[in-house]
């Protein structure tokens, strides 16, 4: 389905509307030559009639006429049979001199009454209404007859107009036929036409699809760049693209570089600070360990804050995540075996991270560690299988730490991920474990929540894009 914004639908629309107006006029143009050329025949066959019916009636003298008999091939002794001639005197009131049968007590209309011209043979083609309104179609041609002179040496000349008529039924019907033909014919033609549009502009727009898949691949880190052969038109955007991606790489190479970097810059002068304060037992010392010590968890906050977005700006790969929480639930295990927690591992099947995989043994790593140091005797994770978001984009992942301890309130719940925030102190941390899980879920288009855990403990929910 072309959606209406799409290039395929611009270019489809646009060869639609083409195709249309070319198929109604030609259309249009052979309806009109077929009509014409029906126009022409009949005009021809009356004109055959005509010739005929002139030497007929004026074969008898000067200024004389006589009956002529009925020019062959059409039927006008039969009353209104749509076949008609008719002989009438000009320049008097007086009606037909002679006429066919076919008229009966009827007058044929002239198209020289309704204003036609005569063309350069002298004969005058128009449409009148008939008897038993009929269209006919009508040519008259006017006849000057001469008598003898006479005493005075004058010549009387008399006009007549000699008039052949044909119902235009048939040609109507002939050109309805065909009308009705060539839709048929131009419909079908309109339908291929169409669908070797379709085709063609798929075919044509496949290398954009080609790139689309390629950079799909590299986000998802099965490929490094866009490779393939593509239309010379399409190669500069393929070149751009690929450097592009290079240039993204540098940048976030140097980024890391200057994380690491200050990183040393600043630590190594705050050690010694503190390795000094400690060995002065005085209140200012104290105070300066204090402060030291929050120092320091501040600049690993925003050092790991400037890691977190030169990660999130690098395209990762696709991690398998049930190895890499085996991994984590076997450590915490070894850590709080004092304790003799129990961790449970429930893991849906090649269930897959989209991102790196240190961000996500960070993440579920201090969600574990912080369930461990509050739970009683169980804790519990669970990865969901993947489903798709709200808005169809891309499927997410749900990661579930569930612990049996005291649990928050709904205050504390919302107040606890603030940077920062540790509601006993007696608990080891910086209480920057959780807001650090918040700001990189966030990062990776996901969110982190806390609700009350069945177990009636907490229960952290993580939520990120998978593969």
């Amino acid at each position: 389905m072309m959606r209406v914004n799409s290039l395929a639908f611009r270019l489809f629309a646009l060869s639609a509307v083409c195709l249309l107006f070319f198929l109604l006029v030609m259309g249009f143009v052979l309806t009109t030559m077929f009509r014409d050329s029906l126009v022409r025949f009949l005009d021809r066959e009356l004109n055959q009639h005509l010739i005929v019916l002139i030497p007929d009636a004026t074969g008898v003298g000067e200024n004389k006429l006589q009956r002529p008999a009925d020019p062959g091939g059409a039927p006008y002794n039969i009353p209104f049979s749509g076949w008609y001639w008719q002989i009438k005197p000009l320049g008097t009131n007086e009606g037909p001199l002679y006429k066919s049968d076919s008229l009966t007590t009827q007058v044929l209309r002239l198209p020289s009454e309704i204003g036609v011209e005569p063309d350069e043979q002298d004969l005058r083609f128009g449409y009148v209404e008939g008897p038993d309104d009929q269209l006919l179609r009508v040519v008259e041609r006017e006849i000057v007859l001469s008598s003898a002179s006479t005493p005075d040496g004058q010549r009387e000349e008399k006009r007549y107009s000699f008039a052949v008529a044909g119902d235009s039924y048939e040609l109507q019907e002939n050109v309805l036929k065909l009308t009705t033909e060539l839709i048929v014919a131009l419909t079908v033609l309109g339908i291929g036409l169409v669908l070797v549009t379709i085709i063609q502009v798929r075919f044509g727009l496949r290398p954009l699809h080609a790139i689309s898949e390629g950079l799909a691949a590299i986000r998802s880190g099965q490929a490094a760049f866009l490779k393939g052969e593509l239309p010379r038109e399409i190669e500069p955007l393929q070149r751009e693209l690929n450097a592009l991606i290079q240039s993204n790489r540098d940048i976030v190479e140097r980024a890391r570089t200057h994380v690491g970097n200050l990183a040393h810059a600043l630590k190594t002068p705050l050690s010694v600070i503190t390795n000094e304060a400690r060995n002065d037992d005085s209140k200012i010392a104290e105070k300066v360990s204090e402060q030291a010590a929050i120092m320091h968890d501040q600049i690993t906050h925003h050092l790991d804050r400037a890691r977190i977005a030169a990660h999130s700006r690098v395209i990762g790969g696709i991690i398998e995540i049930c190895p890499v929480m085996e991994s984590l639930v076997s450590a915490l295990q070894k850590i709080y075996g004092d304790r003799k927690i129990q961790l449970r591992l429930n893991c849906a099947p090649n269930t897959k991270f989209r991102g790196e995989r240190h961000d996500l043994e960070e993440m579920t790593g201090n969600l574990l560690d912080n369930a461990c140091k509050w739970a009683r005797a169980e804790v519990e994770l669970n990865i969901s299988p993947p489903i798709a978001s709200s808005n169809g984009d891309q499927k997410k992942l749900t990661i579930f730490v569930d612990d049996d301890g005291p649990g928050l309130t709904a205050q504390e719940q919302a107040n606890v991920i603030k940077r920062g925030r540790r509601l006993d102190e007696s608990k080891p941390g910086s209480g920057l474990g959780l807001s650090i899980v918040a700001e990189l879920a966030h990062l990776y288009k996901g969110n982190l929540e806390l609700e009350n855990s069945p177990k009636g403990g907490l229960r952290a929910k993580l939520t990120l894009p998978c593969s």
